[in-house]
């Protein structure tokens, strides 16, 4: 998709509609002992959506944590929007990676939704008129009108996933964080939530960073991939970031990379490493359910990159 297909995103007070989304520079990121990310630099534009891929324990959630202000950087400055990062970011929609049973729960969609802005608590009543108006328009956003009146545990994943996306929507936001959103999903599934992610990024001009532990469900989606390995990263289109010498630096170790049918498999040896590699922790070594989710709303800010870097035809660094 070309830079003049995009619809511009709408500039919210305070910030500029010229303003790159998302700004690393010369970031570092630790999480305990370990170095998530050193001397990291880049930019990400209003209105791409962005791939967020590489090997379990990379950095995915805790890049996401920093843009949220949740996870300070040791070293750098990351800024949304033109603004210095921040809790509490109204700019930003966050969908956690770790979303706890929502299959039991008895909850209604639509009471569901309003949670997120309403302090968490139980449903529509405490809502003001203007919070039922959003609550109302993010559920029509997503294709899940039809979902407000129904218990969570009577939906599919997929009619979970559209609950989940319209959450994020409240408030409008300008940046969209979803932190693997394809977990549990069977690949029918998978590709229906990347289709409604697409099309309400379009429709609305929004950036979307969308973290996955499989590159070939977002393929027809990507503006660019930003794929984290080996405390660096690389940013860039597919043909620049999935190569052979690329990915084997950020792995740490020699990958292969397939074509096949229009579709690409990042193997080491014999090992499709990217389905291998998702049994799935966090950065901090706990293991996530990934039975159909439970939810958290949020907003926030952002990070990234690496070292060695070039140009690309359009005057964006690309970690190499």
């Amino acid at each position: 998709m070309n830079q003049t297909d995009r619809p511009t995103a709408r500039p919210a007070d305070g910030t500029s509609a010229s303003a790159p989304a998302l700004e690393l520079d010369a970031v570092t990121l630790e999480l305990g002992e370990r170095t998530i990310l050193r001397d990291a630099s880049l930019t990400i534009r209003q209105g791409e959506f962005i791939g967020v891929l590489g090997p379990n324990g990379a950095g995915k959630t805790t890049l996401m944590r920093a843009v949220l202000g949740l996870v300070p950087a040791a070293a750098g400055s990351i800024r949304v929007l033109g603004e210095t990062v921040m809790r509490g970011n109204a700019s930003i929609g966050y969908m956690p990676q770790t979303r706890s049973a929502l299959a039991g729960r008895r909850v209604r969609g639509r009471d569901f939704v309003a949670m997120a802005a309403d302090g968490h608590r139980w449903g529509l009543p405490h809502a003001d008129p203007k919070t039922r108006a959003d609550v109302d328009r993010v559920l029509e956003l997503v294709g899940a009108t039809k979902l407000a009146t129904r218990p969570l545990s009577e939906l599919s994943g997929g009619e979970r996933q559209r609950l989940l996306l319209a959450q994020c929507l409240l408030g409008e936001p300008r940046l969209l964080l979803l932190d693997e959103p394809l977990i549990s999903l069977d690949p029918n599934h998978q590709r229906g939530v990347v289709e409604l992610v697409r099309r309400v990024q379009r429709e609305l001009g929004i950036t979307v960073l969308f973290s996955a532990h499989e590159l070939n469900p977002l393929l027809n989606a990507l503006d660019r991939v930003l794929y984290l390995g080996s405390g660096v990263a690389a940013l860039g289109t597919v043909d620049e970031v999935i190569t052979k010498p690329v990915l084997s630096r950020l792995y740490g170790s020699p990958i292969d990379v397939m074509r096949v049918n229009g579709r690409i498999f990042v193997m080491s040896g014999d090992v499709e490493v990217e389905k291998h590699d998702h049994e799935h922790e966090d950065e901090d070594g706990h293991a996530h359910d990934h039975g159909a989710a439970s939810h958290g709303h949020s907003h926030a800010h952002a990070h990234e990159h690496s070292h060695h870097h070039h140009a690309s035809r359009d005057g964006h660094t690309h970690d190499v």
